[in-house]
């Protein structure tokens, strides 16, 4: 179809003649004129006066109401000069066709689109014109208990219905052409088979809807990416340890904006297959093809749990799946489920290993902002909030000087071997402490480790004295401060457990100096 650009100077628009105002005048009398012709009925041999006689004579004779048929079937122009052609060149009876149901109509073929009676009136008025041609035939008394005001206002609003119909399928058509133009812009598709890059694959809603949907907001990920200790030591792991990744074939669980499949890529992967459930997909497509890489990198839409990769094994796996203190979101579960089912025997999965420490908190100060603050705010007691207060875990970057002891590992979890259920535990803790003051809070924190077969290792730390990182620290509030002295332990236990109401929610509980609390993490 050629399409006009607007250009005075197009040879197509020179050689189409202007209409003068006698041949406009003579088109006109001609639409004019198109309801006084004779028409021959759609399911008999009669011939009618005029479309408005033909369509009462369906509905009166044969049962055959047109305009409802073009309602009932949702039916555009284009629908509607298919079903009147269909008739016409099928003769189909009037109960197959009330029989039709909602499903592939049998007119939708475009070669119905092709009169099959010359100069057919029916074909010269619109699917609104039927339905007004079809209240011309209401009689007198009729007309006079429906006012001609109220008939405008219902056609009125059967076309806008039609017209949100109409313009609701033009959307759903248009996500569907947006997923395919997505295909071929990578050039494959899952279905068939791992030798074709590119892959896109649209899998169907899963039960982490709200989880997923936070993902797709672009501002986690420019916080994300922007995280320079988190972005830069995934970088110089891969940059670092090329003959690592030279030729391999590696699975990036949860690949976001595609940062870390484009790291593997430019490491030397030989292939990376990237997946991620959320709609930022969509943009790392466009991201991969921006930087050429859609040769190398193949994108899948959809839960690691949920789909087909396009190959076998891989020979590493990459995710940035650390939460709040670690484990919260539960994102290393589906790390070790594709580990588990696609992991080569050989393979590796980084990070490799990681380990959550603890420390001792004095700040008297801010204990006090946030716990006796309710003892009298404004002159009124509130001293119940703070039983709904101290179990929130609190998410902060904590000030370097107010840890008060040494720090404490209290898990390490190598990720070639951990299974889910160990990431559920309950372990004894000491910390010695460096400062005779008030304990006020426990701090939580993680180091991450790329290590195993590295010639040139690299490792990060959300310690309280390292480089602030997007995902802080962790602190665990007391109920009431704790004396402690210079030199001597302070024993505790630590039970961390999965929310049964909300898997990727964390339940800490805390026994320090003989006092117990639980906390949550969500």
């Amino acid at each position: 179809m050629a399409a006009y650009t607007g250009d005075d100077n197009c040879e197509m628009c020179d050689d189409v003649p202007e209409l003068s105002d006698s041949d406009d005048e003579q088109w006109q009398s001609m639409e004019e004129g198109s309801e006084n012709k004779t028409v021959l009925c759609l399911l008999c041999d009669r011939t009618l006066t005029s479309v408005s006689e033909m369509v009462q004579h369906c509905k009166a004779d044969h049962g055959v109401d047109i305009p409802e048929l073009v309602q009932k079937h949702r039916l555009d122009d284009y629908g509607y000069i298919k079903m009147i052609n269909y008739i016409r060149t099928t003769k189909c009876s009037a109960e197959s066709l009330l029989l039709c149901s909602n499903g592939p109509l049998p007119w939708d073929s475009d070669e119905y689109m092709k009169p099959a009676l010359p100069d057919d009136p029916l074909l010269q008025i619109d699917v609104e014109e039927l339905s007004e041609a079809a209240a011309v035939t209401l009689s007198p008394a009729a007309s006079d208990e429906v006012p001609l005001l109220l008939q405008r206002a219902r056609q009125a609003e059967d076309r806008a219905q039609r017209a949100e119909e109409a313009l609701a399928r033009a959307m759903d058509d248009l996500h569907k052409l947006k997923l395919l133009a997505q295909g071929l812009v990578l050039n494959a598709d899952t279905s068939r088979g791992p030798s074709r890059p590119g892959a896109i694959a649209e899998l169907r809603e899963d039960e982490d809807e709200a989880y997923f949907s936070s993902y797709g907001h672009y501002s986690i990920h420019e916080e994300m990416l922007k995280d320079k200790v988190r972005t830069e030591s995934y970088r110089d792991f891969m940059y670092r340890n090329m003959d690592v990744f030279k030729d391999k074939v590696v699975l990036d669980v949860g690949c976001g904006t595609g940062i870390l499949s484009m790291f593997a890529a430019k490491a030397g992967a030989r292939k990376v297959i990237a997946v991620d459930q959320s709609e930022i997909i969509y943009q790392a497509i466009d991201i991969v093809r921006s930087n050429k890489l859609e040769d190398t990198i193949t994108l899948i839409k959809g839960r690691i749990e949920e789909i087909d990769l396009p190959v076998e094994k891989v020979d590493i796996i990459i995710s940035e799946w650390m939460g709040y203190f670690l484990l919260f979101e539960s994102m290393l579960d589906s790390v070790l489920y594709a580990r588990d089912r696609y992991l080569a025997e050989d393979g590796l999965v980084f990070p490799d290993c990681c380990n959550i420490s603890l420390a001792a908190v004095g700040d008297t100060k801010k204990h006090g902002d946030r716990i006796a603050f309710w003892d009298d705010v404004y002159g009124f007691k509130m001293t119940c909030m703070k039983k709904a207060v101290i179990p929130e875990a609190v998410v902060e970057v904590l000030k370097p000087e107010t840890v008060i002891s040494e720090p404490a590992v209290i898990k390490t979890i190598d990720c070639g071997s951990v299974t889910v259920s160990e990431l559920e535990f309950a372990v004894d803790f000491s910390l010695k402490i460096t400062a005779s003051t008030f304990c006020t809070a426990i701090v939580g924190y993680f180091d991450i480790f790329f290590d195993k077969s590295c010639g040139n290792k690299v490792m990060f730390s959300t310690a309280p004295d390292c480089t602030k990182t997007h995902w802080k620290q962790t602190v665990f509030l007391l109920e009431s401060p704790i004396p402690v002295k210079t030199g001597e332990e302070l024993p505790g236990q630590i039970a961390v457990h999965k929310n049964r109401k909300d898997p990727r929610a964390l339940l800490i509980t805390l026994e320090v100096a003989g006092r117990k609390q639980t906390y949550s993490l969500q």
